[in-house]
């Protein structure tokens, strides 16, 4: 007894001591920048080829410049890229002609045609590159505002897929509203006027 009192203060004296310590610093988190830098780019891709393949008639890609609100409608998914617009923009449109199932109807804000250079410079560079990249398709312009909301209305029914880039001129996103790539329109009119009467 006499020895196993003086072990019995040892022990609550280093226990305090132990319970006394300033706690471990955790290692440090990686900034999301960081890892947003990282990941960005396969994410969206991984996105785009995922979701390609179920998206069809009525559904909607949108290419967006960085400013582009962010949307509550239940059907609308973002995604940021962090990359440049027009890289983004080139490979949407070649997957979406590789998946054969949809074809893009393009619409721009109509704005972007009154956006002068002396205000927004590099205006005038992009739009040179977004005629360029929208060449061969029919591309309607449509005011900034109407778009939205045609989105937000689209996107209580059906999906739309957002990619966010990096681009910092007004008025440069580029909307594709998806139809089927193997019906067209007029054979859709043809099939309806020989509905008629039966």
């Amino acid at each position: 007894m006499r020895h196993t009192l003086p072990i019995l203060i040892a022990t609550v004296a280093l226990l305090t001591l132990a319970s006394c310590r300033a706690p471990q610093k955790a290692a440090p988190e990686p900034q999301a920048e960081a890892v947003e830098q990282e990941t960005a780019g396969p994410i969206w891709r991984d996105i785009l080829f995922e979701d390609l393949p179920l998206l069809g008639h009525r559904n909607w890609i949108v290419v967006a410049d960085a400013a582009f609100p962010l949307q509550i409608s239940p059907g609308m998914d973002v995604v940021v890229s962090g990359e440049d617009h027009f890289v983004v923009l080139d490979e949407v449109l070649k997957a979406v002609a590789a998946a054969g199932h949809v074809r893009p109807k393009i619409w721009l804000d109509k704005e972007l045609d009154f956006v002068p250079e002396a205000l927004a410079p590099g205006a005038d560079a992009a739009r040179k590159r977004l005629h360029e990249a929208l060449t061969g398709f029919e591309v309607k312009p449509l005011l900034h505002e109407e778009l939205i909301a045609r989105l937000d209305q689209v996107a209580k029914t059906f999906r739309i897929l957002m990619i966010k880039t990096n681009l910092k001129i007004p008025y440069t996103t580029v909307f594709m509203e998806l139809d089927c790539g193997y019906w067209s329109p007029e054979s859709e009119a043809k099939m309806r006027e020989a509905m008629k009467g039966k």
